[in-house]
């Protein structure tokens, strides 16, 4: 099958508020108050988190129908660790993204937990954000040329 390029646009606002176009979608992202932003929307970090459940909810349904398995939801609770330190220049020696990861998933389904188990790793195997957050992907970026 050929490739397939998605494509968003974005602009900063005010402040830290950022707005993105996603096809028919407007994304608005910001930062917390406490960190110089006005709260008008989660943060960059906060969206990669929520994208992830996302894309397992996604990838669960392909899978449970492509099984015949009828999935009732899917819940999850994710949380991840970062410092601050990288992303703030404080310490070049300190990554600024996730150091760590960490998903807790359930699966409403007539499956032991022996198949639930299996269901899940084949969701994270199939789940692309999955597969760029494990193994990630080249970026490229470049100045648009205004003049």
């Amino acid at each position: 099958m050929a490739l397939r390029t998605m494509q968003v646009a974005g602009r900063l606002d005010q402040g830290f508020a950022i707005s993105v176009q996603c096809g028919q979608h407007q994304v608005l992202m910001d930062q917390p108050r406490t960190a110089a932003g006005t709260d008008t929307g989660p943060t960059p970090l906060d969206m990669v988190l929520a994208a992830l459940g996302g894309c397992f909810g996604t990838i669960g349904r392909f899978v449970a129908h492509q099984r015949r398995i009828e999935l009732r939801g899917m819940r999850f609770e994710i949380e991840a660790d970062y410092d601050p330190d990288g992303l703030l220049g404080r310490n070049p020696e300190v990554r600024p993204g996730f150091q760590e990861i960490r998903m807790r998933v359930d699966i409403d389904a007539d499956l032991t937990e022996a198949q639930k188990q299996e269901f899940l790793e084949e969701v994270e195997r199939r789940c692309p954000l999955a597969d760029n957050l494990l193994h990630g992907a080249r970026l490229r970026s470049q100045l648009v040329d205004t003049a």
